[in-house]
């Protein structure tokens, strides 16, 4: 049957849907559509014909992606969706349905499979919803569809038959990830690394996965959560290096691959194996990965020799009651002592800052931007709080009362730039994207700074100083803006 498999437009820009925080971002940094492109292999490994279209990549607007689908002619059409995109996405799958009444509609994604029936019943249109963890449903549904059986039987689904919503039972994840076609061949065949930009990066890049979920308990973090359901998998070392010589072959232009699992070094030894194989093939691709700060030397020393140049690290907070309250599982300690190990082992680090976790006041913000420059990271990110439908954080921010709004649109500004929308006690939302505004000034405008940034470029100008220009021709502008809170953060409902 043909399939096709879609990531819709939204405010008519490069809007990166898959990001764990969905936005424009100020980096211009946008996503491969990863999840997609997994659910899209499986159709075309199962023997589906596959439409495969990133619209915020290829600059695909409404018009020509209805008149595109409209000529395909698909029997089962998949939309993916996302929290700040939700109106929109069900708005497209809606129209969808009335252009291509034969097709069925399923939308996929973290926002939809948090809230399935509340979705269904804004787009009463829409087929149905396709929950959590999708490749396998894809596959069954297409195969009863195709066959004129009931998908019904499928689980992992919520569907509208005849204006009842049901619930067909949770599905089991997937153990052998292995089994998963390779991202490199579906990239080969429908998408093009020239469209997608990641600013830790060297350009282009592209990304992959080699684990999903996650065994901690962050209590923001949103794809082990809404997604996986906390079942940690992941891919055999042996299939990972295979994947990067796919890359290099496929893709013989690429300066970096990305790892983008939630957490790469769960476990350190599997770093270190997979470290090995790559070793052991030559690997001369630079690639970099989502690390957690309990990494060893060992791992950090195998990983410079197999070709990793950057690690990013979840810091979040220079506060230990704040790392507590969100369940992050790791120290203060922890974090100056593996920014000590990156450094002997000669890996650049990206750290991430958040604000606004449960706890926060204007002295935990204050630790946490002096800690940033303790840690001296290559790159910062100083982000709000964002929490999203699914999350631990989200139930306890709406229970006790600190959401603003659940108008979902308020999750970004009118610009599609990240907002907050969490009002603590003393540091409302406005304060809170104010506070990463000046923190990332304060961070980016010191003149240690811009002196290292300089003698960087100037050492390796075409890979450091290359991706430092690009990504600071997008981000400039966010940086030298003057302040203004009210456009800055949602407000209303």
């Amino acid at each position: 049957m043909k399939a096709a498999v879609v990531n819709p437009p939204f405010m008519n820009g490069k809007f990166s849907r898959t990001s764990r925080s969905p936005a424009i971002n100020k980096s211009g940094t946008l996503y491969w559509p990863f999840w997609l492109a997994h659910g899209a292999g499986a159709l075309e490994q199962a023997g589906h014909e596959v439409l495969f279209l990133d619209c915020p990549a290829q600059g695909i607007n409404e018009r020509d992606m209805l008149r595109m689908l409209v000529e395909f002619n698909p029997e089962l059409t998949v939309l993916d969706t996302s929290t700040p995109s939700i109106y929109s996405d069900l708005r497209i799958a809606s129209m969808t349905k009335k252009s291509l009444p034969d097709t069925f509609v399923l939308l996929v994604g973290t926002h939809v499979s948090a809230l399935p029936i509340q979705c269904l019943k804004l787009a009463p249109s829409v087929n149905g919803i396709a929950v959590g963890e999708y490749d396998a449903t894809l596959v069954e549904a297409a195969e009863k569809l195709d066959g004129g059986d009931d998908p019904a039987v499928v689980p992992g689904l919520c569907l509208n038959i005849r204006g009842e919503l049901v619930e067909t039972g949770p599905r089991e994840m997937i153990d052998d990830l292995d089994s998963l076609p390779f991202l490199a061949d579906v990239y080969n065949r429908h998408l093009n690394p020239e469209n997608y930009f990641f600013a830790a990066a060297r350009f282009p890049s592209v990304m992959t996965i080699t684990s999903r979920g996650c065994p901690y308990k962050c209590s923001f973090c949103v794809w082990p959560q809404v997604m996986h359901r906390e079942s940690y998998r992941v891919r055999s070392a042996e299939h990972v290096a295979e994947e990067f010589g796919l890359f290099q072959e496929y893709f013989p232009g690429i300066q970096e691959i990305v790892i983008e699992d939630d957490t790469f070094s769960i476990d350190s030894s599997r770093v270190e194996e997979i470290s090995d194989v790559l070793i052991g093939n030559r690997n001369s691709i630079p690639w970099t990965a989502n690390v957690r700060a309990n990494l060893s030397l060992a791992a950090m020393r195998k990983m410079k020799a197999a070709g990793c140049r950057l690690i990013i690290v979840g810091y979040e907070s220079g506060s230990q009651e704040i790392l507590n309250a969100v369940s992050k599982g790791t120290t203060v300690a922890q974090n100056m002592e593996f920014a000590e190990r990156a450094g002997k082992a000669g890996l650049l680090v990206h750290g991430c800052f958040m604000a606004g976790n449960p706890g926060e006041t204007p002295q935990t913000l204050e630790e946490t931007f002096q800690m940033s420059l303790k840690l001296a990271p290559d790159t910062a990110q100083f982000f709000p709080i964002m929490a999203y439908p699914g999350t631990r954080l989200y139930s306890q921010y709406r229970s006790e009362g600190k959401l603003r709004t659940e108008n979902y649109n308020r999750w970004v500004t009118d610009e599609g730039l990240h907002d907050c929308v969490v009002d603590l006690p003393g540091l409302p939302s406005e304060t809170l994207v104010e506070w990463c505004n000046s923190a990332r000034k304060r961070f980016y405008l010191r003149p240690e700074y811009l002196m290292y940034k300089g003698i960087q470029s100037l050492r390796h100008p075409f890979t450091e100083g290359r991706r430092t220009l690009r990504a600071f021709g997008t981000f400039r502008k966010h940086l030298f803006r003057k302040s203004d809170p009210s456009r800055n953060a949602g407000g209303g409902k």
